[in-house]
């Protein structure tokens, strides 16, 4: 019994947080996973920015609104479907996340939520657990199945490692080169191909 657990954000969907960047013109919005290993520390830079610009939920949402899934990627996951179970794991939260889910045709995801002010301010986050990726991994392969998994991050290697097949996709160079163990592609039909073989 099969279950395959992919990241979202960088794998199905462009970046949020770099998409909010470019459209509120802060770069420093622009870190992510790829850049900063420690999600809670980042995160809290991240809240401490939007503090200061005075930006909230709504111009986020507002962002997240023209967004749209990465080229292939419903597709890929439409196909992945008809193969086996899917489980999206991502750090990203319940009211970033709705919009995209929609645009995918509503795939499981499990990630965060966010604490927000009547304002819309974003006063602070909930993880659903700790290292939620590989904790989430672990306890599927405690029930019974047997976990693909596939992410671009440094959030993503836990989930990856543990599972009983693991790919890196559309990862940066530095990531791959420290982890030339871990096969790595960059296109839909390679990973789906790659899914295929493992299950």
């Amino acid at each position: 019994m099969n279950i395959v657990c992919l990241d979202m954000e960088g794998v199905l969907v462009p970046e949020i947080w770099i998409a909010f960047a470019e459209a509120s013109g802060i770069p420093q919005l622009r870190r992510t996973t790829r850049d900063e290993p420690d999600y809670d520390k980042l995160m809290r830079y991240r809240l401490e920015i939007l503090k200061e610009h005075g930006l909230g939920l709504p111009e986020i949402q507002a962002t997240i609104a023209k967004i749209d899934p990465l080229p292939g990627a419903k597709a890929f996951l439409d196909e992945l479907r008809t193969l086996t179970q899917v489980i999206i794991l991502s750090d990203t939260f319940e009211e970033f996340a709705k919009p995209l889910m929609e645009k995918l045709g509503w795939p499981t995801i499990f990630c965060n939520s966010l604490e927000v002010a009547e304002s819309g301010e974003i006063t602070g986050y909930r993880m659903r657990c700790e290292k939620s990726k590989l904790t989430t991994v672990k306890a599927l392969q405690s029930i019974g199945y047997e976990t693909i998994a596939s992410g671009d991050s440094f959030n993503d290697l836990g989930m990856i490692q543990a599972s009983k097949a693991g790919f890196l996709f559309k990862s940066t160079e530095a990531i791959k080169a420290d982890h030339p163990e871990l096969p790595a592609y960059e296109e839909f039909g390679d990973l789906l191909a790659a899914i295929r073989a493992a299950l």
